[in-house]
């Protein structure tokens, strides 16, 4: 339609028919023609054309025919009290985030109906761009425009600028953005934080925190985040402390993050003050914040806290049921893991690859070949899931348990995928348990290929051996591993006490306390010893007397934390340890003949789960 469309507002149509009912400014019209026709109706009823919204006549206009478009332009023209550009942007913006393609498209056809941008038009340009993962020459096309219009770009739009080139990895282009910027704020510092934290350029992102004049929660909390995701969650830890001294308020992904470092330190007593400081400011409506919560207790040793959080959650995902399911079964605790899934599917939660990981590994740490078997089954014929690596290694550690490793074997052969090291591993600790001497060789030669640096396969096959008595093929693995250049991977061990994470490390260690741990051991070692302790000493693959080689158990990193843990806490008290490698054979029998010395419940989480110790206990079972 063109302008001769348009009669004036003086016409006499205006006095005709004026039973006609007038349309107000809410009346939505879904088309140009229809648009047109509320038009004509304004005319003859002599009502003015901003009873009607101009930006739904832009939003319904924009992306219509060229007439449509030019027909809305008039309408602006004609009515409009502030400028034209400033409609068409409000439909921009809102095109920018719901749908980023079409915003390009009426940035496009603006510049195309000669009608000047402004620096607004060309800032939610660049976010639509942002959105679009093969749009970074559109973007560096618009950054060009602008500096042809000779546009004084403020704050808004340099920080636009810089944030387009990072979400592309430009980081170049955004840093020399960044750089060339007359003034700055904390946005424009946030940006680049969250984009270097994204590569893990963590001493960038930290340079340029400690650069920033004032620092928002956003500027903590995309550190702290950056921290847990490239695994340093003490440096997390630091941080959100610092963050707390000077007055700022985590919000719910701060929390979020702060916990997972939690989580990965077995930090409990900063866990459950988050816990707190969530629960004072609302947080815990907020899934992500709980689904964590629960994360955060189970990797504490804090099974029946993580089930208190689940059971007040007000609204539950199928990441909240599979969190639980999966505690129960590294702790142990198979039952409540399947009698859990019962209550999952009863309450109609579809369950996902992670949830059946969690009952797998239930039913091998329970011996419930057949149940385990069911649901192998019933995650592929009822639920359509794929098996992936995961869901094999829980299968064949199942079958190795059981004493099925002929079975186990010849699953690994028939698997749609290529097993990895985790899945021979699992065969490897079936045949060490079963003394099964060609099974361990049969993992142990497809482990130096897949994972020739893993020292902890070479410990097992070497105890494979000395346990059948072939004490030549024991000391063989040892050469094997000198010749490849394998060392042991030190072990480590820490326990938090009143806050504060003590650490110790195999053989030596600088703890301020130290000596009196030794004394405090040597102790103890009477005791054990009247128990009936006997150093299993085939665990010390070097070369040395027997003298020696049990003065390196005592040494063990998790005997000292758990010692330090007696000599730090009142009794009574559980100790928790976190530790990096698979708890040894001869600190698993030390430590539950001490769980019944000290009348201490002993908790620790090793490389592959929970030892509880307890009255002379472990709930492992003796397999792990």
């Amino acid at each position: 339609m063109d302008s001769s469309c348009l009669a004036p507002l003086s016409s006499p149509l205006c006095s005709q028919d004026s039973s006609l009912s007038l349309p107000n400014s809410n009346i939505a019209f879904s088309s140009p023609s229809h648009l047109q026709q509320l038009h004509s109706l304004l005319i003859k009823s002599g009502a003015p054309i901003s009873s009607l919204s101009f930006p739904q006549i832009a939003s319904v206009c924009a992306l219509s025919s060229p007439s449509a478009f030019s027909y809305a332009r008039h309408l602006f023209h004609r009515s409009a009290d502030s400028p034209e550009i400033f409609l068409w942007n409000s439909h921009l913006n809102t095109l920018s985030s719901s749908s980023p393609s079409d915003a390009l498209l009426l940035f496009n056809r603006l510049l195309s109906s000669n009608l000047l941008p402004n620096t607004f038009s060309c800032s939610f340009a660049l976010k639509a761009c942002t959105q679009l993962s093969h749009c970074l020459l559109t973007g560096k096309t618009i950054h060009a425009l602008i500096l042809k219009l000779g546009f004084d770009p403020d704050v808004f739009l340099h920080n636009t600028l810089v944030h387009m080139y990072s979400s592309f990895g430009a980081m170049a282009d955004a840093r020399l953005m960044f750089e060339k910027m007359p003034k700055r704020d904390a946005v424009s510092y946030n940006i680049m934080i969250a984009r270097l934290t994204k590569d893990g350029e963590m001493e960038l992102a930290r340079e340029m925190f400690d650069d920033m004049p004032e620092r928002s929660v956003r500027s903590w909390t995309s550190l702290i985040a950056g921290y847990v995701q490239w695994k340093n969650p003490r440096e997390a830890v630091r941080l959100f402390v610092e963050m707390e001294e000077v007055g700022v308020r985590p919000n719910e992904v701060t929390v979020v993050a702060v916990l997972a470092a939690c989580a990965d330190l077995g930090a409990l007593d900063l866990g459950k003050r988050v816990h707190q400081h969530g629960n004072r400011f609302g947080f815990l409506k907020n899934v992500r914040v709980c689904n964590t919560l629960i994360d955060m207790y189970i990797k504490c040793g804090c099974v029946r806290i993580a089930r208190k959080v689940f059971d007040e959650m007000a609204e539950r995902t199928v990441v909240s049921w599979s969190a639980m399911i999966h505690g129960y079964a590294i702790h142990g605790q198979g039952d409540d893991a399947l009698e859990l899934f019962e209550e999952m599917r009863k309450a109609g939660i579809r369950p996902n690859p992670v949830t059946f990981v969690g009952l797998l590994h239930a039913c091998s740490h329970m011996g419930l070949l057949e149940q385990g078997r069911k649901f192998f089954q019933s995650m592929i014929c009822d639920y359509n899931i794929v098996p992936e690596i995961e869901h094999y290694g829980c299968m064949v550690d199942l079958l190795s348990r059981a004493g099925l490793l002929d079975e186990a074997l010849e699953f690994i052969r028939k698997m749609q995928i290529k097993p990895n090291g985790v899945v021979w591993g699992a065969l490897l600790g079936g045949a060490r348990v079963y003394k099964r001497v060609d099974m361990g060789e049969e993992a142990i030669r497809q482990l130096t290929d897949l994972d020739p640096s893993n020292d902890g396969y070479y410990v097992v096959l070497s105890n494979i051996y000395a346990d059948a008595g072939r004490f030549d093929d024991a000391a063989k693995v040892r050469r094997l591993m000198r010749n490849k250049g394998v060392k042991k991977t030190p072990g480590w061990s820490t326990i938090a006490v009143d806050g504060v994470i003590h650490e110790f490390v195999a053989g030596e260690s600088d703890h301020a306390h130290i000596l009196e741990i030794y004394r405090k051991w040597d102790d103890l070692l009477v005791e054990l010893r009247v128990r009936g302790y006997v150093p299993d000493t085939s665990v010390v693959l070097l070369d040395m007397e027997e003298s020696e080689k049990e003065s390196v158990l005592y040494r063990h990193s998790e005997k000292l934390a758990v010692v330090f843990g007696l000599m730090s806490t009142p009794p009574g008290k559980v100790i928790r340890i976190m530790k990096n490698l698979r708890v040894c054979n001869d600190c698993h029998a030390a430590l539950k003949l001490i769980s019944e010395i000290a009348k201490r419940e002993i908790i620790v989480r090793d490389r592959n789960r929970f030892h509880c110790f307890k009255d002379g206990f472990c709930s492992c079972r003796d397999y792990w």
